[in-house]
């Protein structure tokens, strides 16, 4: 009921009739999973610096359907952001405007279920661009690959301890690791952790 009402308002409130398809019931079986690298952890000071997705369909990856996009940031990189994710801000001194990749990210996200590691803070991170442009934040159904994890172990191990770090989440399912900590990379693995945990759940 919640839902209905939530999205109810949703409607009510987009100010682009053009995104009128992100209400559209989404196709089974396909998600879109994507990444943020950014300035910092805080969505109301912090600024997207690249976005990485990809597109699955029937648990299997769309190489041919990415999305990688770089943002020419707002303000200067500080080095414990550099240090995580590699990027100087001379490395975007050929970033796009954020207004254009976020609307080149709706057009490419659509009305297909999300998939993401930490994907509430991603998801935050887009909002942010997203509601003042559009009116609404982005309506899609959103799947957490760390809480399926959480659920496919805690029904092997009852009241286990269950690491849900990133890196111990791949070696556990047997995953291989992309080369360096980028957007798309990660978009990519975590991608292949939800096709994995789908797989398994119907063993």
């Amino acid at each position: 009921m919640f839902s209905k009402i939530k999205r109810h308002f949703n409607q009510k409130n987009l100010k682009d009739e053009k995104y009128r398809y992100l209400f559209d019931l989404p196709i089974e079986g396909e998600y879109v999973c994507f990444d943020c690298e950014t300035t910092g952890l805080n969505p109301k000071i912090d600024d997207i610096i690249s976005i990485g997705a990809v597109k699955i369909k029937d648990n299997k990856i769309l190489a041919s359907k990415k999305f990688e996009r770089f943002v020419k940031p707002q303000k200067k990189l500080d080095a414990t952001s550099i240090q995580i994710h590699q990027i100087r801000t001379c490395d975007l001194e050929f970033g796009e405007d954020i207004d254009h990749v976020i609307e080149e990210f709706l057009a490419f996200v659509g009305n297909s279920d999300l998939v993401g590691y930490y994907l509430e803070f991603d998801v935050a991170m887009v909002n942010k661009y997203i509601k003042p442009k559009i009116g609404i934040k982005l309506p899609n159904r959103q799947f957490e690959v760390s809480a399926i994890y959480h659920d496919y172990k805690i029904g092997l191990i009852p009241q286990g301890n269950i690491d849900l770090r990133f890196n111990t989440i791949m070696e556990d399912l047997k995953l291989p690791f992309m080369g360096k900590h980028d957007a798309l990379n990660d978009a990519i693995m975590t991608a292949l952790i939800f096709i994995k945990l789908n797989y398994l759940k119907k063993r």
